[in-house]
């Protein structure tokens, strides 16, 4: 065999590998027999060709062919690949399902009931499921839509605000603030570890000197004291019924008004006489060389 049949051959079987080997990484089997059924989708945003066709969750073929149906504008007819052993029930509708990380697949949504069944090259139902990415694009982005000039203003006022040179100011009195309160902190912190021991031994002082006023609290006989006093009492009580007697000097004269009047009358003559001796001594004082008397 001359070389270059060799090297002929050799290319040949290197394309024919590398087709299958395409194919097969695409999950197309070429040898396994399929059934071909179109499906019409309004929107097959992300759908591409050899995406996989579920059931059950179940792989059981792929996507071959995407066209725009011209015939019926805003339709897309894809064409799939399934196993031929498969029989899809008339009814049965086929949806696309798009997954977290944005890959979009094809679940046929099989009718089990049904007691007939389609034909390969018949045309399925497409619908479409848009899963949680779907539904947040649907229902939130036009609220953010709405929200945005909103934000929009109040991400202006906040640019303005942190613009104030008297919101600056505040900053930095705030700042000092903290600082002064710092250090307050530790001031306070360097007195109560100075003068709370100081406090906690005079506390401890003034526990044991009330602890030793309760102990000679205990030891005293409140009965023999308030007997004393009682005793007390009853004396003052006799004392105070003799001076309201006249049995006695002291309630006599407490009691006795012409008693009473005599002895300021007499008072008021002795400081009579007293005033009057002071004045003229020498009436009542008589001393004289010659025996002469001072009227």
């Amino acid at each position: 065999m001359k070389k270059e049949v060799k090297i002929g051959l050799a290319g040949i079987g290197a394309l024919l590998i590398l087709f299958f080997g395409i194919n097969y990484l695409k999950g197309i089997s070429m040898f396994k027999p399929e059934s071909y059924y179109y499906v019409d989708f309004t929107d097959v945003n992300g759908l591409a060709q050899s995406s996989p066709v579920f059931a059950n969750g179940y792989k059981i073929g792929i996507v071959r062919d995407l066209q725009y149906n011209h015939q019926n504008p805003g339709h897309v007819i894809v064409g799939i690949e399934v196993d031929q052993d498969l029989r899809i029930p008339a009814g049965s509708k086929a949806e696309l399902v798009t997954e977290m990380l944005g890959t979009v697949k094809m679940n046929m949504l099989l009718k089990y009931e049904s007691t007939t069944f389609l034909n390969p090259g018949d045309t399925i139902e497409g619908t479409a499921n848009t899963g949680i990415l779907g539904k947040a694009e649907k229902d939130l982005l036009p609220k953010v839509e709405q929200m945005m000039p909103k934000l929009d203003s109040i991400l202006s006022s906040l640019n303005q605000l942190l613009a104030d040179p008297a919101l600056k100011q505040t900053l930095r009195n705030a700042e000092k603030l903290t600082a002064s309160l710092n250090a307050t902190s530790t001031q306070l912190h360097s007195l109560m570890s100075k003068d709370i021991p100081q406090l906690t031994s005079n506390v401890t002082a003034i526990t044991e000197n009330l602890k030793g006023i309760s102990e000679n609290l205990k030891g005293i006989d409140y009965a023999a004291t308030f007997q004393k006093v009682d005793s007390t009492l009853q004396n003052v009580h006799l004392l105070t019924e003799k001076l309201g007697s006249k049995d006695n000097s002291i309630g006599l004269l407490l009691n006795d008004d012409a008693l009473y009047k005599n002895l300021n009358a007499t008072s008021a003559n002795a400081a009579s006489l007293l005033k009057d001796l002071q004045e003229h001594p020498k009436r009542y004082v008589h001393f004289s060389l010659f025996g002469k008397k001072d009227k």
